[in-house]
């Protein structure tokens, strides 16, 4: 891989913007399904979701959170974007950790039970106990790592540097040869869309992101994301040609929904591959799919606005989001680009 940075200017503002913002709608809208089987979310709300929705007071995670409200996807991106923007390029580990837990805590006083992911509570525990930050993510194998990777894909331009930078963001609770793969194909996607690059692009850059991060971090027995995701370019479904319920339908039983990085990055790359002439469709797909939603619709939505921009997306439930969040993520989108000039 080489390093290729394109000129920072309004277009690829727009771009990280809906980067951004994809993101917190796919987290949004995935919400109120998430943790529930395809077959309950058809039950309750149908084959795709027509949009935002309050989380019902069922819901394993987030029980009675307002329509528009983003989970831990959105606010743990965010928190890396900040780590980025104070370190200039760099993250911290103590300070990562540091904040992660001060998160925790303050999920837990706005009652949601939307806490810190199996892989990141072990490593900080782990942490704790004295491991060093360069040992402390090496059984971390969930979807955590390429959940809030996107601020790193908006700073850093495609190629070795930014797989590099992947590595430093995540290992700390994430460095397996499985999560790293995936962390870094969609930071590689997202970079590649902020760049100009168009659908097609950004999965080639994430294939080869991919590949190379697989042989990072501690190696573990999983099925290789690089791979999954060259099946998924030649054979993947197309809901214009199989419909919305078969489409699903087939991604949650061969590629699978589930938080393991080896099923929920490739879901979402399958969703952008088989809805990406319509990314607010793609999303709602996404978060109706089953399993992990959120993250997989949040993961999509990265991709789609980076490819996009942020108009891809309509109006009405970006205002929401940002209404029922304050998350100010054009400013962040700015602050990060500047980090990819330098």
């Amino acid at each position: 891989m080489t390093d290729t940075a394109a000129p920072v200017g309004s277009h690829a503002l727009d771009r990280a913007r809906g980067a951004l913002t994809g993101l917190a709608l796919g987290d949004a809208l995935g919400m109120p399904t998430q943790s529930f089987s395809r077959a309950q979310i058809m039950d309750r709300w149908g084959p795709v979701l027509d949009g935002l929705h309050p989380g019902p007071d069922d819901q394993p995670l987030a029980p009675g959170m307002p329509a528009g409200s983003v989970t831990d996807d959105t606010e743990q991106a965010v928190l890396v974007g900040h780590l980025l923007v104070e370190g200039h390029g760099h993250i911290d580990p103590a300070e990562f950790a540091r904040r992660m837990v001060a998160w925790e805590d303050s999920m837990r006083a706005r009652g949601s039970l939307d806490l810190l992911g199996p892989s990141t509570k072990a490593a900080l525990a782990r942490l704790l106990d004295g491991t060093p930050p360069s040992e402390s993510g090496n059984a971390g194998t969930t979807n955590g790592a390429a959940m809030r990777v996107t601020p790193v894909g908006i700073a850093t331009p495609p190629g070795d540097s930014l797989v590099d930078a992947v590595e430093q963001a995540s290992q700390l609770t994430h460095n397996t040869s499985v999560a790293l793969a995936g962390a870094a194909a969609v930071a590689a996607a997202v970079s590649t869309g902020i760049d100009g690059g168009n659908v097609n692009d950004a999965l080639q850059s994430a294939i080869e992101a991919a590949r190379v991060a697989a042989t990072r971090g501690r190696w573990v027995a999983a099925a290789d994301v690089a791979t999954r995701l060259k099946h998924l370019a030649a054979h993947g479904p197309q809901v214009s040609t199989v419909g919305p319920d078969r489409f699903l339908g087939k991604i949650g039983a061969l590629v699978g929904t589930s938080l393991a990085t080896q099923e929920s990055v490739p879901a979402a790359f399958a969703v952008v591959l088989g809805a990406a002439d319509d990314p607010w469709l793609a999303l709602r797909l996404a978060a109706s799919i089953g399993g992990d939603c959120d993250t997989i619709a949040a993961m999509a939505g990265a991709i789609l606005g980076a490819c996009f921009g942020v108009d891809a997306f309509p109006e009405e439930p970006r205002r929401v989001v940002a209404q029922v969040n304050d998350l100010n993520l054009d400013g962040l989108a700015s602050d990060l680009l500047a980090l990819r000039e330098r």
